[in-house]
């Protein structure tokens, strides 16, 4: 299932808990997927708390608590991890990552935690959603298979990538505009993971986050850049992705292009992509601003004079994707609208 998709269910699943109806997840998927991230951003729009359990790294008394005598009688110490209302707050998440790393004594202890939402005395709070994430066997990790017992205490998940919500998530968070433009230009390569080959660095959603960070640190050393790219993202596509970013430097002049001036569209099919995500940064910053309606409207324009008018259309949508419903206030729209109605415009 695409992310987008996941993140519903998942805001769904967190709601229910207060209902009374809410089933355990379990997210699947390869490395660098985002599994973590969706429960994060999750629990970021819903402004609840997330207590991040690493199954593989546990004990079963981690989970069980560490008995002591009273009297005649053994009793369990609750430990301190698990949610509470008084110290973490009436709802959140509880989050299992890594659970089919996890031993399968450490399994066999969750097992109650996560159909009956108790451990001997202890009690999960009522408004508190379980979400659990894990690699698959054959991810080359280090995995167990988990057991039908445990299995069957989830509804389960597999996580896709999926560019477009990838992209809209890039916007939001900030990455740098040329990473987002290559992907569009190299889409294969926003997940590229063979576990048959077990690469160190690989193309994934995780790691062109990393090569953000390399180009903010390096960009301006190119004897460095490209090998910081390659040790994020792997070999290849470090390779390609400095050669990108290096015929970037024959772009159009944005700033003309948002003043309104008939600024000619790049031949090349690469800049092509380099200019509309840069486009789309523009108007994400112009957000708020007086200039916003006017800015986005010599966008729109420019929009429309693309060769391939599929090209204009990725432009709008992802620019609808960033800034949501202010995109249909400029009278620009309507006209571009009508100019590619025999185009669809992809959600």
């Amino acid at each position: 299932m695409r992310p987008a998709q996941l993140l519903s269910v998942l805001e769904r699943e967190l709601a229910s808990a207060a209902e009374g109806h809410h089933t355990p997840v379990m997210l699947w998927g390869p490395p660098g997927v985002g599994k973590s991230q969706m429960i994060a951003l999750v629990a970021q729009r819903q402004q609840v708390p997330v207590i991040d359990i690493r199954l593989s790294q546990m004990e079963p008394s981690d989970l069980r608590g560490i008995p002591f005598r009273v009297e005649q009688h053994v009793e369990w110490a609750i430990p301190a991890l698990l949610p509470d209302v008084h110290r973490h707050g009436q709802a959140g998440i509880l989050f299992l990552d890594e659970i089919t790393s996890a031993p399968p004594a450490v399994s066999a202890a969750a097992y109650q935690l996560i159909l009956d939402r108790r451990l001997g005395e202890y009690q999960v709070p009522a408004h508190w959603a379980i979400f659990a994430a894990g690699n698959r066997q054959g991810d080359r990790g280090v995995t167990y298979s988990m057991p039908a017992p445990l299995a069957n205490r989830f509804s389960h998940f597999e996580v896709d990538t999926h560019l477009d919500d990838w992209v809209a998530w890039a916007y939001a968070k900030g990455l740098d505009e040329r990473v987002i433009a290559f992907l569009r230009f190299r889409p294969e390569l926003l997940f590229d993971f063979d576990p048959a080959h077990n690469p160190v660095a690989f193309p994934s959603p995780r790691s062109w986050e990393f090569a953000h960070r390399a180009l903010q640190k390096f960009q301006a050393d190119p004897q460095l850049l490209q090998g910081t790219l390659q040790a994020c993202v792997g070999p290849a596509a470090g390779i390609e992705l400095a050669a990108f970013i290096a015929s970037i430097d024959q772009m159009p002049d944005l700033d003309a292009i948002c003043r309104g001036e008939p600024v000619p569209v790049p031949s090349e099919i690469d800049l092509q992509y380099a200019v509309a995500a840069a486009l789309v940064g523009k108007a994400i910053r112009a957000q708020g601003s007086a200039e916003q309606q006017t800015l986005i409207g010599h966008i729109l324009v420019y929009a429309g004079r693309f060769p391939q008018r599929e090209m204009g259309v990725m432009l709008v949508s992802d620019l609808h994707r960033a800034i949501g419903g202010a995109l249909f206030e400029v009278p620009a729209f309507a006209e571009w609208a009508n100019a590619i109605a025999d185009v669809m415009l992809y959600q």
